[in-house]
Order: structure tokens, then sequence, then C-alpha cells
């Protein structure tokens, strides 16, 4: 089974892919100019891959993860899937990133630490599911 993982963020949208059920590659984030724009590059990403489930970051816990969690699950209903959807804990993913990361790379807005933290998020998803 293809899987992908999102991160949604306000200005990027990290992804990753895991095509064997094992490795997590992170992809090059979408850039997010407005909701519709990323919905459509997430839809042709999806259908390039020929993925089969999509995993989305949810934030748990959390002072704004109530409104977050309505503007991913209203981002999510854009895409308007015919494939699976499930929602995986992201808590702290981002920083988890960023600490994976220290010394790699500076950390410029480029999108590359959105999709190390949807790479994070798909391997939760990897470990809770086995």
């Amino acid at each position: 089974m293809k899987l992908a993982s999102i991160d949604v963020g306000l200005k990027r949208i990290g992804v990753a892919i895991c095509l064997d059920g094992k490795i997590v590659i992170p992809q090059n984030a979408i850039f997010r100019k407005n909701r519709n724009q990323a919905a459509r590059d997430i839809n042709t990403f999806l259908k390039e891959w020929d993925i089969d489930k999509l995993i989305v970051g949810l934030p748990k816990g959390g002072s704004s993860s109530e409104e977050m969690e309505r503007r991913i699950k209203h981002f999510v209903s854009l895409l308007q899937l015919s494939i699976p959807v499930t929602y995986q804990d992201e808590q702290g993913s981002s920083y988890e990133a960023k600490e994976l990361t220290m010394g790699d790379f500076k950390h410029k807005r480029d999108g590359r630490l959105d999709s190390i933290a949807a790479k994070i998020i798909l391997e939760r998803y990897l470990t809770s599911s086995n």
C-alpha cells in the first residue's frame, strides 16, 4: 500500500511518502498561495504517486489545537479524495524535525522542515499501525 502524509501549515504543506510500508521519504513541500491552489497541488501529487491512503497530521492538545484541527479538516474536505484519510497526532513533530536537522541545513522557509515533520507523522502512523 502506497502511503503519503501531509503536515498542513498556513504557508507550506510538508509532504512525505512511503511506497513499501517501511521507508518514509520526505518530498518537496507545497507552497500555499491559497487553499484551492494547495488542494489542487496535493491532489496532483497523490495521483502522480498513485497513493492508496493519506495520513494527515493533526495537533492534539495545546491552546490553538481546536482551531487548527477545524482548519485542517476543512482543507482535507477540499481535496475531495477517493482514498481513505487517517488523522495522526502531530504533536511536537515540527520541533522534532528541527532537532533532527540541527546543523544539516539552515532553517529557511524552503519547506524542507515541513516535509521532515510530515515524514515524522508518517513514521508515527506506521509504528502505531503495526
